[in-house]
């Protein structure tokens, strides 16, 4: 797999951060490509860097030292405008929280990176792309009026209705019960392989990560065998 052929590829990643007097080393010598269609996930035990590995490589956050390409772009030779515009374009993201905004209703945050891009049918595709996900009725409903299941999906939508080339998943499944969180990753995995989106998942869950075409192991900061 060489670099020209990823979409997604980190060289020499390294994170280090002061703790009192000393120095933390979360990250250090990553080295990882993937390439478009490919479905990763990143697994590790907690405190592994695994997370912090996700938000370097969608660009947000910074590495100590080290380099990612995204779509063709040098990330972090990108100022912070520059690396918004490349995630509102290239990436779609769903987190464990599922960091809807709660002001907004069903409809509203899923239209929210439509309208930010520009669209102007964003009111069309979001009601789409919530039907799609079996949310059709709720399009009025607030984040505090769905379950934990519902917001999930919500989060899917908005993630998938940009049409990224990359979605990113932080364990998506970490704030459900068994079976919500069954439904939400089959239904992730049927939106990825609909829309051939490249897939990097955070998981700590071995069965989840075995649904994935490769598995990345991060121990201590590192990539491990």
């Amino acid at each position: 797999m060489t670099a020209q052929a990823a979409l997604l590829s980190a060289q020499g990643i390294g994170k280090t951060v002061k703790s009192g007097i000393n120095d933390l080393v979360i990250l250090q010598e990553i080295d990882l490509s993937v390439t478009s269609g490919e479905a990763v996930a990143i697994v590790g035990a907690s405190g592994s860097g695994k997370s912090t590995l996700l938000a370097i490589l969608a660009g947000l956050d910074t590495p100590t030292v080290g380099s990612v390409q995204l779509d063709n772009e040098d990330v972090f030779a990108l100022d912070e405008d520059a690396r918004a515009q490349l995630r509102g374009r290239a990436v779609g993201f769903v987190f464990q929280s599922f960091q809807l905004l709660p002001a907004l209703s069903a409809l509203e945050n899923v239209m929210l990176p439509l309208e930010l891009a520009g669209r102007p049918d964003a009111r069309a595709a979001a009601a789409a792309m919530l039907e799609r996900v079996g949310l059709g009725e709720r399009l009025g409903h607030y984040p505090k009026h769905l379950s934990g299941g519902e917001q999930q999906r919500v989060a899917l939508a908005r993630a998938f209705v940009v049409q990224p080339k990359l979605l990113m998943a932080d364990e998506p499944t970490g704030s459900l019960d068994a079976a919500a969180g069954e439904a939400v990753i089959k239904l992730m995995f049927e939106l990825n392989a609909q829309a051939g989106t490249t897939l990097v998942m955070v998981t700590h869950d071995e069965q989840l990560a075995q649904r994935c075409g490769r598995i990345v192991r991060l121990a201590g900061g590192k990539i491990v065998p």
